[in-house]
């Protein structure tokens, strides 16, 4: 009996073959991953394809997989992440012998590179996608701070603009200056103001009214 007669083998060979490409990427396995998923997907495509359209349907496998490592590395804003996704779901579906085939095809690379996920919590990790995800959380007790003690105390006091806020300028609370910007309103020199937010060392200021 051919194994590939069986329409669920396509669902089984992609989603391996992605699970350990995908994983490479996240993971580091000095490519034992890489191996294992490249023989997988070769596998997949040599079983249903010509030579020919073999390696066109390959080369659209792994520019869709190399979409998604640019993305990692370079952009981190998922875009050519998912072109790349989309790229490796046209490639198995249109390898496929039959629809029904087409479509475990398919399933089996979403469920590949979703569980590929699961490699985080058990191998050491690449730096990929840093600037979407911050792994840590940034509070005081964990050692940061990101706002300046003293900056922070400014919060809600009252003080004088030393020239005029366009919407940027200088102010002076308790005999110390302050470099402070309004809310797009012009705020004249000499007037009363008071710090209504603080974010590290960007002071909002507001005039006050009688």
């Amino acid at each position: 009996m051919d194994i590939f007669s069986s329409d669920w083998v396509g669902f089984v060979i992609t989603g391996l073959g992605t699970l350990f490409l995908i994983g490479e990427i996240l993971v580091n396995m000095r490519g034992f991953f890489g191996l294992l998923g490249i023989g997988f997907i070769v596998v997949y495509f040599s079983a249903y394809l010509d030579t020919s359209l073999f390696i066109i349907m390959l080369i659209i496998y792994f520019i869709g997989l190399l979409l998604i490592i640019i993305d990692g590395k370079l952009l981190n804003d998922g875009t050519l992440a998912t072109l790349g996704l989309a790229s490796m779901l046209t490639s198995v579906a249109l390898a496929a012998p039959s629809l029904s085939v087409g479509l475990y095809a398919v399933i089996g690379v979403l469920v590949g590179g979703f569980s590929s996920l699961l490699f985080l919590k058990v191998f050491k990790h690449r730096d990929m996608w840093t600037k979407i995800t911050l792994k840590d959380r940034l509070t005081k007790e964990a050692g940061y701070n990101t706002m300046n003690e003293e900056y922070e105390n400014l919060l809600n006091q009252q003080g004088t603009t030393l020239n005029d806020l366009r919407p940027v300028g200088t102010i002076r609370i308790n005999n110390r200056n302050y470099s402070a910007i309004s809310n797009g309103q012009w705020i004249p020199k000499g007037s009363t103001i008071r710090v209504v937010e603080v974010d590290g060392t960007r002071i909002l200021v507001e005039m006050e009214t009688n």
